[in-house]
């Protein structure tokens, strides 16, 4: 696995020293909440994780460019870390730059603000830090459950998958049992890494053990995602784009 630099949200206190930004007053229709992890290291380590920034902000330029608003929720709520930039990506650089953007990854919003039926999608991003906090919080899950009872969209990205795992519907069955399901797959892990010592779960393993179909592509980087009814995954930060489009598709009912 690469060593990316790590931000932290010491930027924030420069960035954004406003008051915390208040939801509008969109429809159900035209909300989607993303879900992300308070978790500055890899397990109780001093090894340095955090949110993928670029998981984030494309997602995001899709979904607001079409219209839609996006909450930002977190286990803890409040600033977190962000890292993997590439400051060389238009995109990443607006947003990084862009303060009243950044005072919502200072100001997140905590499982217990959030009413499920205000959304229409919601969206696990990913990087090292999505695998810590997010999919032990029950709340989160029940969020998550409702909105897809809903006729809302699950989403995620990357180690956003890890979010996902522990999701049940009413019936106590795995919102994913049976269906194809996409993530970061192990094959591209350093099982002998400390970082991956201190994963509490292995993505892939787990979707099986639950029954879901874990599916992914053998070159990786190349735009993988699987779509199975409103259950939306993708494999890397490549198919960020492809992922965020889908959404949309699928709350329009564009998908066929």
């Amino acid at each position: 696995m690469k060593r990316y630099h790590i931000l932290l949200l010491t930027l924030l206190s420069v960035a954004a020293c406003k008051e915390p930004v208040i939801r509008g007053q969109a429809s159900p229709s035209s909300r989607v909440l993303f879900v992300t992890s308070n978790q500055h290291t890899y397990g109780n380590t001093k090894q340095n994780t955090a949110n993928h920034f670029g998981e984030i902000v494309i997602a995001y330029d899709v979904l607001r460019k079409a219209g839609y608003d996006i909450d930002f929720v977190s286990p803890e709520g409040g600033a977190i870390p962000v890292g993997y930039l590439k400051t060389s990506d238009s995109i990443q650089k607006k947003y990084l730059y862009d303060t009243n953007f950044m005072s919502l990854l200072k100001h997140t919003l905590k499982p217990e603000d959030i009413t499920a039926s205000e959304y229409k999608a919601i969206y696990y991003s990913g990087g090292g830090a999505a695998m810590f906090g997010v999919p032990e919080n029950k709340l989160l899950q029940d969020i998550a459950a409702q909105i897809y009872e809903n006729n809302g969209v699950v989403s995620a990205i990357c180690h956003g998958t890890a979010g996902i795992v522990h999701i049940k519907d009413k019936k106590g069955q795995y919102i994913y049992y049976g269906k194809h399901v996409n993530g970061f797959p192990d094959k591209f892990e350093n099982p002998k890494a400390p970082y991956y010592q201190e994963f509490p779960f292995s993505i892939e393993n787990k979707i099986r053990e639950n029954g879901g179909v874990y599916t992914s592509s053998e070159k990786g980087w190349d735009n993988f995602f699987v779509v199975d009814g409103r259950l939306i995954t993708g494999q890397d930060p490549s198919a960020t784009a492809s992922v965020a489009n889908e959404i949309i598709k699928k709350i329009e009912n564009k998908h066929h």
